[in-house]
Parts: C-alpha cells; structure tokens; sequence
C-alpha cells in the first residue's frame, strides 16, 4: 500500500456558511454527516477524495488533509523517529477506522488514516 491523501477536514467557525461556500463554488456534495449533526458536522463528497467541514477547534486552524496507512501506529512512530512529533495520539472513530495527527519538521500538520470498520 502506497500512502495517499484519503481525507480533507476544512474548519469553520459557521458550518453551514462554510457548506454554502463550497457548494457552491465547486459544486460539492456536502450533506450533515450521519451522527454529527448536532455538531454541525458536513460531510464532502468531490467526486475524489472526500473531507469533512467541522467547527474550528482554535484560530488559525488550517485545512487538514489524512494520508491512507495501514498502520496509524507504524506511521506516526516514523513521523516522530523522523524528527516530526505526534499532536495528537492514535485516536478511534467508531466503525470506520483510527487516526492520528502528526506534524512535520517544518510545524505542518497532517492526519493519518487507518481504515478498520471493528474501530470502536
């Protein structure tokens, strides 16, 4: 398996006027994503990879995107022996996989992406 951007998360401070955005200047499909609604939560279908708009945890937040691996685990134990650093640890979304969020030499933040539908 070679690593590939699987995912995008975009911030927002107003999810419905991020949603509206994106509509429509790229025509996306952004729908409530199932069980997130009372958070506001978006899901992007592109027609490629697919992403998320979430309300921003703090400012300055930037657009995150998830790079596919076959071990959340094996990849960030490779960013951080690599000079980078674990932000935030292997972490479980339920019936759909793990991820981690990682940052690179340069401060980058980028996600990990495991697929696991038994992720509880």
């Amino acid at each position: 398996m070679i690593p590939t951007i699987t995912w995008f998360n975009i911030p927002a401070d107003d999810t419905g006027r991020a949603r509206a955005f994106y509509k429509k200047v790229f025509a996306w499909n952004v729908e409530p994503f199932p069980g997130m609604e009372q958070a506001g939560t978006f899901e992007i279908s592109t027609g490629g990879i697919g992403g998320e708009i979430l309300l921003r945890s703090h400012t300055g937040e930037p657009i995150t995107v998830f790079i596919g691996v076959s071990s959340v685990d094996d990849y960030a134990t490779r960013a951080a022996g690599s000079g980078g650093r674990i932000v935030i640890q292997k972490t479980a979304v339920p019936g759909r996989g793990y991820f981690a969020i990682c940052e690179d030499t340069e401060q980058n933040r980028f996600g990990l992406w495991e697929d696991d539908p038994r992720a509880g």
